[in-house]
């Protein structure tokens, strides 16, 4: 039957105390002993760091989020700390940790919580292998998923940002997570990770958007964090059906352009992006064969947010009126 798809929750929801529920003092007081596990979908991360700035940045993005009483189960345990005692005075530095092992070199401490959103994204592409995992940016609108593969510098994330500003939902910025048994993507809804003058792009275009430390000087270039609406960190537990693959890419001055895209070439591309095709095997060619069979393969050009918006819009409106039609012929 060729239904709407239904949204369903990957795990029972139940009454959770927030981040947002715990006092300052608490919130740093669990940083500190590593018992601050916090929640996004279906990951839970366990993170000690004695740093305040990072306390505050959590705060800042993290608020809604769910915690699990201290003790909790965690899937990582990561441990954001100073270097040697030297470099504390001089040009101090901080390093990332999971389960005691540095994946990163160390980088200069007004990195930190940048470093902890890279460090907790490399724990999922790495150890998440019960999902299909791309890199790439998913959104839903009526319960159609539209996955966003691109590398840097196509305006990914700044599109994701302007999407979820817009009336779409947010899955994830950074990776988006295949459950294999049902091809349903699994949602995050972290932070949204903007460089350079995608920034002040998405404080014009969304003023009321909150924003985590803005951090100059990294590997990226300026970067900062773009907290996630509140209705799609409410409604993280519900997976979505992918109906779109759509690779974008910012340019100035271009019109809007939606071009359909040949499957597999569309194939080929997504296993690019995907972290773990190879090691899941079989299992990840017929995933990804599956998600590619069900979904309209797209290239887009664009250099306006609001352009693209409506394009996006529409492709929204057209697969709901779509999928009304087939419920009502398989009912007749």
């Amino acid at each position: 039957m060729n239904s709407k798809p239904t949204l369903s929750p990957t795990t029972e929801t139940t009454a959770r105390a927030r981040l947002a529920d715990l006092s300052s003092g608490e919130l740093r007081a669990r940083l500190k002993r590593g018992e601050l596990v916090l929640r996004s979908g279906p990951i839970r991360m366990a993170i000690r760091c004695a740093r305040d700035d990072v306390a505050t940045a959590l705060w800042r993005l993290y608020a809604e989020y769910p915690v699990e009483a201290p003790g909790g189960f965690a899937d990582f345990h990561v441990h954001l700390r100073g270097t040697d005692l030297l470099r504390r005075w001089i040009k101090p530095q901080i390093i990332f940790e999971h389960d005691g092992h540095a994946p990163f070199l160390a980088l200069p401490q007004p990195q930190a919580f940048a470093l902890l959103e890279w460090g907790m994204n490399w724990c999922i592409a790495n150890y998440c292998h019960q999902y299909l995992m791309a890199h790439a940016a998913v959104v839903e609108k009526n319960g159609f998923a539209a996955i966003l593969p691109a590398p840097p510098g196509s305006g990914k994330s700044t599109l994701c940002a302007a999407l979820v500003h817009r009336g779409w939902r947010l899955l994830s910025d950074e990776m988006t997570l295949i459950d294999p048994a049902s091809c349903n993507i699994l949602g995050l809804a972290r932070p949204i990770n903007l460089k350079n003058a995608s920034i002040d792009i998405m404080r014009s275009y969304a003023p009321d958007a909150i924003f985590g430390p803005v951090v100059p000087d990294t590997k990226k270039g300026t970067v900062a964090h773009l907290r996630a609406p509140s209705e799609s960190v409410r409604r993280v537990d519900e997976t979505a059906r992918p109906r779109w693959i759509v690779f974008p890419k910012y340019e100035a001055g271009s019109a809007p352009v939606l071009t359909p895209m040949a499957k597999h070439e569309a194939f080929l591309q997504l296993a690019e992006n995907a972290f773990n095709y190879a090691a899941l095997g079989r299992q990840g060619f017929e995933v990804l064969g599956e998600v590619i069979d069900m979904s309209d393969c797209l290239s887009f050009r664009y250099s306006q947010l609001d352009d693209a918006i409506a394009i996006f819009d529409e492709l929204a409106a057209r697969a709901s009126a779509a999928s009304e039609l087939a419920v009502e012929a398989d009912m007749a």
